[in-house]
């Protein structure tokens, strides 16, 4: 039998930006598909707020209607091994994520402590690290502005990204989640995010499961996704004038798409790879999570591809 599919995709592009943002780079856009979809092109968001309250409005009526709904949040849902028990005790990728919660503001305006929460954070690990970067002209004690040691135990990288960037593919160029600015830099969106997913676990409860932390199989389902990994695809493609609402947009097609190939659909994504061992399966469940589609770059480009050609795109 083939597995349940999703009524409605959503791939939500954060940002980490400190006031409303114009719709350009660097801001928050949600592309969505599906055979539910309720919208046919990427939407931006000047704010965090807003577009949490959208993403909530899209996951309660797919809730009401009955319909299964998978969510992609572009941003780390945890740390390298050995940062959730030194910072709460207790080695899990959802302790992280209340205690940033708790210690992270973020304001309707995008205002946000996120520089000042990292700084305290390496002040109660008793060195410089482990994160780091703060914008030019802005020192913060406690936050250095290069790369410094890592508190001993705890890597540059989790083993999903080690994996990414071993590989000669899209997504090699994935990024330390311990940097928070500076080109390419993923760590304050991940620092804005984690509080996000600790409000959205606990909006839903029961219904709604955070992979790989938890199964797949519930009626609505949120992932972390990296949208680099359709970079071929998004590259071709003039879907719009910002990479980042393509990226979106062009995510969640092809997670759609792929549901309607051969292959097992989503299945073989939701599914952890084989060659983990016993060790780090434990780790990736517990504390670090897992990028939904790594190692299967090929597949994804290759549904969003048929799909384009049959709609005529260039994609």
């Amino acid at each position: 039998m083939r597995p349940a599919v999703f009524d409605r995709v959503l791939v939500a592009d954060w940002s980490a930006a400190a006031r409303p943002t114009r719709a350009g780079p660097d801001a928050i856009w949600i592309g969505e598909a599906g055979v539910a979809a309720a919208s046919c092109g990427p939407r931006h968001f000047a704010t965090r707020r807003t577009a949490e309250a959208a993403i909530v409005e899209a996951l309660a009526a797919a809730l009401a209607a009955g319909q299964r709904a998978l969510l992609g949040l572009d941003f780390a849902f945890g740390y390298p091994a050995g940062f959730a028990v030194r910072l709460t005790g207790r080695a899990e990728a959802r302790a992280v994520w209340a205690d940033l919660a708790a210690r992270v503001a973020d304001g309707p305006d995008n205002a946000n402590t996120r520089f000042a929460a990292a700084a305290g954070i390496n002040a109660g690990f008793g060195g410089a690290g482990p994160f780091w970067g703060h914008p030019p002209g802005r020192p913060l004690p406690g936050l250095p502005a290069r790369r410094a040691a890592l508190p001993e135990g705890l890597a540059a990288h989790r083993i999903v990204e080690t994996r990414l960037r071993a590989a000669a593919g899209p997504g090699r160029a994935v990024k330390s989640a311990w940097q928070l600015c500076y080109a390419g830099a993923v760590g304050g969106q991940v620092l804005v995010g984690l509080p996000f997913l600790d409000r959205l676990s606990r909006r839903f409860g029961d219904a709604l499961s955070v992979w790989p932390f938890q199964s797949s199989g519930r009626q609505l389902v949120v992932a972390e996704v990296y949208p680099a990994l359709i970079d071929p695809a998004v590259a071709a493609s003039t879907l719009h004038r910002v990479r980042d609402a393509r990226q979106a947009q062009l995510l969640a097609e092809a997670l759609a798409a792929l549901q309607a190939g051969d292959g097992g659909g989503l299945a073989p994504l939701l599914s952890l790879p084989a060659d983990l061992s016993e060790t780090e399966t434990r780790i990736v469940r517990s504390e670090e999570g897992w990028i939904l589609g790594a190692g299967h770059a090929a597949a994804l480009v290759g549904a969003l591809n048929r799909t384009s050609r049959r709609r005529g795109r260039s994609a």
